[in-house]
């Protein structure tokens, strides 16, 4: 390490300042700053307590946990937080933080907690700061291929999402083939048939190929108005629970488990997962492209498509569509809010509901032709696939900085040999 590093103390280098209370009911949801808590943004509000970028760090409950506002937020009171306009030196800092092992210095068994006096008396290396800014920006350019590659996914995730609803919810291209003909608009429908025209040259006619797949006129049921040709089914004629239970000394070294603590609430990337050795009781096996759904406390909407093969926790039911056409529109519908809100009313249990692929399975549906189905199953496939490709290249770079941060940290390694590991990478 070079002699012009210097030693000094985190109360020196990046004092910790205390987070303020927010209860939730005084936060105004509507809000685009922030609100964050020890293990990350737990909400929104209309008004930031910092002015700029900020370092939080869990103090309370998830302790030492460190997380990046880029922008200005409100850490609350299980919180200490560090911030500054220049975000070149903050971004130093929150990765130097991030190597300390915060979470390891609890002062309080009973409650989680980080002393501030302990955390500002450790002792840290520090390098002048034109290597600060290379450091940063080695370990920022990884962590900014993770938050594109993110921001992707949750893009097209929520195209799959309105396309689903378009086609098998509002009915948009049953209600512009039927305008287009002339044909009656049931009344149940006449409302998103006025917002259909309205949207004059906006509403853009689908392909030919794909406008042919519709009717142009509805019909009566009992879910009310739904396309000819289309019939009322249930999720169970389209879709399977797929059980393989494995007992844990037959799960090989190495595989991915995936328990509900893994699964991140109304998103169906899933790129997180541990390794299930160790693991005591048995599990389900799944596949990579088949659905996972949060069974326990099914409100928290936990559902998503599994990125890899490996085994998950009983709480969590492993489904997939009886025919590959059907992906789209099973997962669709799984992923709805619709459908969680379904499972949340069937649910047995008081302290901890539990949904059952017996009531799942009995959701009514209207059920289109099966090329209507391979239509749509055909058109968003390249994007679910994208979305597991995008996890595994953001755990691949989450690996290369996890093993950079320390090393460059410390100085053990110098700017000019990181830069060609990541340049290799992205």
């Amino acid at each position: 390490m070079g002699s012009e590093w210097i030693t000094t103390t985190i109360g020196e280098f990046c004092p910790l300042s205390y987070g303020k209370a927010l209860p939730e009911r005084a936060r105004n949801s509507a809000g685009r700053v922030p609100v964050y808590g020890s293990n990350g943004i737990v909400g929104y509000h209309d008004k930031a307590l910092t002015d700029g970028p900020t370092i939080i760090i869990g103090r309370k409950g998830t302790v030492g946990a460190v997380h990046f506002s880029p922008k200005p937020c409100w850490p609350i009171d299980t919180t200490f937080f560090v911030t500054s306009k220049d975000t070149q030196k903050l971004r130093f800092k929150y990765y130097l933080l991030k190597s300390l092992g915060l979470d390891r210095m609890n002062a309080d068994s009973a409650v989680p907690g980080l002393n501030r006096d302990a955390a500002h008396a450790c002792k840290v290396r520090v390098p002048p700061f034109p290597e600060q800014r290379a450091i940063a920006h080695i370990l920022g350019t990884l962590d900014d291929k993770i938050e594109l590659n993110r921001r992707m996914n949750e893009t097209l995730e929520a195209m799959a999402r309105a396309l689903f609803k378009s086609w098998f919810v509002d009915f948009d291209p049953v209600i512009d083939n039927a305008l287009a003909a002339g044909n009656p608009i049931p009344e149940a429908l006449a409302e998103k048939a006025k917002r259909r025209l309205a949207l004059g040259d906006k509403r853009k006619p689908l392909p030919e190929h794909i406008r042919c797949l519709f009717p142009d006129r509805f019909v009566d049921s009992e879910l009310g108005p739904i396309p000819e040709g289309w019939r009322v089914g249930t999720l169970g004629d389209v879709a399977e629970h797929v059980r393989r239970g494995i007992q844990p000394n037959e799960i090989l070294p190495g595989t991915p488990y995936i328990a509900l603590e893994h699964m991140p609430k109304r998103c169906i990337a899933l790129s997180e997962w541990e390794v299930a050795d160790g693991v005591e009781s048995n599990k389900f096996e799944f596949k990579r492209g088949e659905i996972l759904f949060g069974k326990l406390r099914p409100y928290f909407h936990k559902v998503g498509v599994a990125p890899v093969d490996g085994v998950c926790s009983t709480d969590i039911i492993v489904a997939k569509p009886r025919y590959e056409n059907w992906f789209g529109f099973v997962l669709g519908h799984v992923s709805s809010v619709e459908f969680v809100e379904y499972t949340t009313m069937v649910s047995t249990g008081t302290k901890m509901p539990r949904t059952s692929w017996r009531d799942m399975a009995r959701y009514e549906v209207p059920l289109p032709p099966d090329h209507v189905a391979a239509a749509f199953t055909r058109l968003i496939r390249p994007g679910i696939n994208r979305i597991i490709k995008g996890i595994h290249e953001s755990r691949a770079l989450a690996a290369l900085r996890d093993a950079l941060l320390p090393k460059l940290i410390s100085g053990e390694i110098r700017v000019r040999d990181a830069e060609k590991f990541v340049k290799e990478a992205i």
